[in-house]
């Protein structure tokens, strides 16, 4: 029987040890202003569009905000999805060439060979062609083994969003070589045959949210960042 508290537990586990502490640390680095590709046009023009000045602290500021709760948490769970796969779903794992996990849909009942996908934005053009190209050589092995595997059951299981919020490319698996996309909740439930868990996956990982306040630390990046000599230079031409 699926053991889906433990699950969730794992998840919290992985998205402790390896996202927010990743996350922190990529934080913590950016005292240095050579990590940041600075417009020193936009830099001054942004600081005191935000905060009504372009001090120091006000450049490090909109230097950093972008960095933080942007691109370097994109990166950090783009990155980790291998990782937690093996940790949070190493049970599912497949053997089968381009397949990242197997699992019995807990909706139809029939077995799924599926690619894991961290978000709705997440592929580009190419990675259609790969995917589908993994799925047809999964089923010319299916039939050389006499194995009942339909277009049906191969799917992308996108782990976080909404149908609504796929990229055209996802679209494209499904529209142009009919290779079902289950994202978010649907994906889930399929996985676990609870049609809730989704918000229990988002409810433990927010829990882990909770617990990473790094607001007074990052304040500390902020007056680190804002004492260099680059920054103070760039906050003097205003």
């Amino acid at each position: 029987m699926l053991d889906k508290d433990k699950i969730l537990s794992d998840a919290k586990e992985w998205f402790t040890e390896s996202f927010a502490k990743s996350h922190i640390a990529n934080t913590e680095k950016l005292i240095n202003p050579n990590e940041f590709n600075i417009n020193h046009f936009t830099a001054v023009y942004l600081a005191n569009f935000l905060t009504g000045n372009s001090s120091p602290e006000s450049i490090a500021r909109v230097l950093l905000l972008p960095r933080v709760l942007g691109t370097s948490v994109t990166t950090i769970f783009g990155t980790g999805i291998q990782k937690f796969t093996n940790e949070v779903l190493g049970t599912f794992g497949s053997t089968t060439n381009g397949i990242d996990i197997e699992f019995i849909d807990q909706v139809d009942g029939h077995r799924k060979y599926c690619q894991l996908k961290s978000g709705p934005n997440t592929i580009n053009k190419d990675d259609v062609q790969t995917i589908a190209g993994h799925f047809t050589d999964v089923i010319h092995l299916s039939r050389t083994n006499n194995l009942r595997i339909t277009h049906q059951d191969l799917i992308v299981g996108v782990i976080y969003g909404k149908p609504q919020d796929l990229s055209n490319f996802y679209k494209k698996i499904t529209k142009n070589h009919h290779y079902p996309v289950f994202i978010g909740q649907e994906f889930w439930h399929r996985l676990t045959g609870d049609p809730e868990f989704y918000d229990d996956l988002l409810d433990a990982i927010g829990s882990v949210a909770v617990e990473a306040d790094f607001s007074k630390e990052f304040d500390e990046v902020i007056k680190r960042l804002a004492a260099t000599d680059q920054i103070k230079e760039l906050s003097n031409h205003d």
